[in-house]
């Protein structure tokens, strides 16, 4: 379980990036093999000891038509906002400046745990200056090394120590759902449209949303629980202008949802942004449905609807599993059918298949299209399991796991799909030797 969120923030060149890839176990962005996924570098998952928490690289935070200092202090103002914990990063070879120091006030004055490590102290006439570091009155300096890895761990066992033992809400029983999206495509309009009620705040200003609102609701014997994801709590303009900060706000949001809604805006089409947010809900393992709002605003004939889902298709290709519902929040047209979408898209998450069952679908496919022999070896699956739910984790037992090419367990999944459905869910199907 996510324990709490984890920013990086110094200023530039001092190695944020680097600590954020260090940490987060990735050399370069965080990548995918299915075509289709955008990542970028501003939000990472980490685990150190056990402990599972976000992590937030502001200097991915690109703020546009400001000078340096405004853009250092914005994404420090963004740091105090969502982090539990703060890494402050400062270095050996530059030592303390005019900015760590205007950095440092700040972070004091937010009361927030902060972690001050000392990154380029690459050797011991470094690591002997860090002292100076104690002038910024943040506590203990730190010295690391992000490039060669040394002093990383003690810097993660403080951010661990200091993380928050929060307590989320149980929803026992209930299905939960989220409504996440970039800013301004309705996903406060959807809220109230499913509530049938004005329950949230609903307005044409990017970034209305300012917390994140737990909605419990009861429909035709059945309780749910609609997240409405958080926007931005501070005004001004700068905020509405930092695009990529939609992402971190429906972190948390999917992190305690069963079913994510995903929507798409259709008066402004399919944008690159899009991708981002979709992703963390499919890496997530979280069951998805594509929701295309403003159809009422969109020109159409009998060809548009098709020729739209083949576009998200191609768009979206690593949500091939999610199924696409065109709506209206506005007028309320199709929103109906979303709740027994959910039900469908949550029963197919928390799907278990009977053991022998399971079996006898994989020895199927495997006599059908064995896989190919790869350098003279043949693969051979001896035995399946389904592991858990949420999503679906099926676990094969083979001769040589490393002969379970990606293609395979591509084709694998879809003879699963074709059998037990599995509507809505992303499937997990890792190898294992017998």
């Amino acid at each position: 379980m996510i324990k709490g969120t984890v920013a990086v923030v110094g200023r530039p060149n001092v190695g944020k990036s680097t600590v954020f890839n260090r940490i987060i176990g990735e050399r370069k962005s965080i990548v995918d093999d299915m075509p289709g996924v955008t990542r970028d570098r501003i939000y990472g998952k980490a685990e150190w000891l056990t402990q599972e928490f976000n992590l937030i690289d502001t200097g991915g935070i690109q703020i546009q038509d400001q000078d340096f200092g405004d853009e250092i202090n914005m994404q420090v103002d963004i740091a105090i906002e969502e982090a539990d914990v703060i890494l402050f990063l400062v270095s050996a070879t530059e030592g303390v400046t005019s900015d760590d120091i205007a950095i440092a006030r700040k972070l004091n004055r937010s009361k927030k745990p902060v972690v001050l490590a000392v990154n380029k102290a690459d050797n011991e006439s470094l690591r002997m200056g860090i002292y100076d570091f104690y002038q910024l009155g943040i506590g203990d300096p730190l010295p690391m090394s992000a490039e060669h890895g040394t002093g990383v761990a003690e810097v993660l066992d403080e951010i661990v120590r200091l993380l928050p033992d929060k307590k989320l809400k149980s929803y026992d029983g209930m299905t939960t759902f989220c409504v996440i999206g970039r800013p301004n495509v309705g996903k406060s309009s959807l809220t109230n449209a499913i509530l049938r009620e004005d329950r949230a705040i609903v307005s044409d200003v990017e970034g209305t949303t300012r917390d994140a609102v737990d909605t419990p609701f009861r429909y035709e014997g059945r309780d749910y629980v609609i997240i409405d994801t958080a926007g931005m709590r501070k005004r001004g303009k700068i905020y509405e202008n930092i695009e990529k900060y939609s992402v971190l706000r429906a972190v948390s949001a999917i992190n305690r949802a069963d079913v994510v809604l995903f929507l798409i805006d259709g008066e402004k089409g399919v944008r690159e942004q899009d991708k981002h947010v979709a992703g963390i809900a499919h890496d997530a393992g979280k069951g998805v449905i594509i929701v295309y709002n403003k159809w009422d605003t969109v020109e159409k004939d009998d060809k548009t609807m098709n020729e739209i889902t083949k576009k998200i298709r191609e768009e979206f290709k690593f949500l091939s599993y999610a199924p696409i519902a065109f709506v209206s929040a506005l007028t309320g047209a199709k929103v109906g059918n979303l709740i027994p979408l959910i039900d469908q898209v949550h029963d197919a998450c928390t799907m278990r298949v009977p053991t022998n069952v399971l079996n006898d679908v994989i020895m199927d496919a495997q006599m059908m299209n064995p896989p190919k022999p790869h350098n003279g070896k043949q693969l051979r699956i001896y035995y399946a399991s389904q592991v858990s739910v949420a999503p679906p984790t099926i676990l094969i037992f083979c001769n040589e796991p490393e002969l379970f090419h990606f293609s395979y367990k591509r084709y694998l999944e879809n003879k699963l799909r074709d059998a037990f459905g599995f509507i809505g869910t992303p499937i997990v199907i890792n190898a294992r030797k017998r």
